[in-house]
């Protein structure tokens, strides 16, 4: 009888430990549920605003954002703080995607023409594919500061990644000459340098690539064969 009673009580034990258990494990699926639909939801909010800034819209309202997002305004903002925090996140997301197509590798074995080549290419085809999202950065830049330092590491990069590219034509040089070559080039190949040419000056990519061929190459005191 005693040992009935005690198999029954250690069943029933057995048993409210594994009921504890399903109920955490439901609750625990329940609060990861939420989640994926929290950061689904974030995502898509992100993916609008990249696609206005795409189609030109700089300033879309927080509710257009959040329409094309298949939420509301007031829903947008229990995923960012505010709007300057989803414009930070949009501008990183992009600047994840795009990083790759500023990489590239440095082969000083090359002709200067066919490394001025890799590092034209290379800069016109991260600008195409960042579109619209360098003006937004440079407009949010002064009133956010983590855009700032974004771009100012971003500008860091792309100056020592021509420095290195270029280095046998600047260590040809004198000291301060080469120091302002490098300051012209890196200018000539900014995003700012890309804008004038592309979008004030109306260039077609093969003309501002040739324009960029030209101008490095004089700083540089190099004459390209035609």
């Amino acid at each position: 009888m005693v040992n009935g009673m005690g198999e029954r009580c250690e069943i029933g034990r057995i048993g409210a430990r594994m009921a504890a258990m399903n109920d955490v494990a439901l609750r625990s699926e329940e609060v990861d549920g939420r989640h994926l639909r929290r950061e689904r939801n974030r995502e898509a909010v992100v993916e609008a605003l990249l696609e206005f800034y795409r189609e030109g819209n700089l300033q879309p309202s927080a509710t257009e954002v959040a329409e094309r997002a298949g939420s509301s305004a007031r829903s947008l903002f229990r995923y960012f703080d505010d709007v300057d925090d989803l414009c930070s996140e949009a501008i990183r997301r992009q600047n994840q995607r795009i990083m790759p197509l500023a990489m590239f590798d440095i082969d000083l074995s090359e002709s200067f023409s066919e490394r001025l080549d890799t590092l034209i290419n290379a800069r016109m085809t991260m600008f195409e594919a960042n579109g619209f999202l360098g003006q937004v950065a440079r407009m949010r830049a002064p009133i956010q500061p983590l855009i700032a330092a974004e771009l100012a590491q971003g500008r860091t990069f792309m100056r020592n990644q021509v420095k290195k590219i270029l280095a046998p034509e600047l260590g040809a040089l004198d000291p301060v000459r080469a120091e302002g070559a490098l300051a012209a080039i890196d200018v000539l190949c900014s995003w700012e340098g890309y804008q004038l040419l592309r979008v004030d000056q109306g260039h077609n990519r093969a003309t501002a690539s040739a324009i960029l061929r030209t101008s490095i190459a004089t700083l540089l005191g190099i004459t390209l064969a035609d």
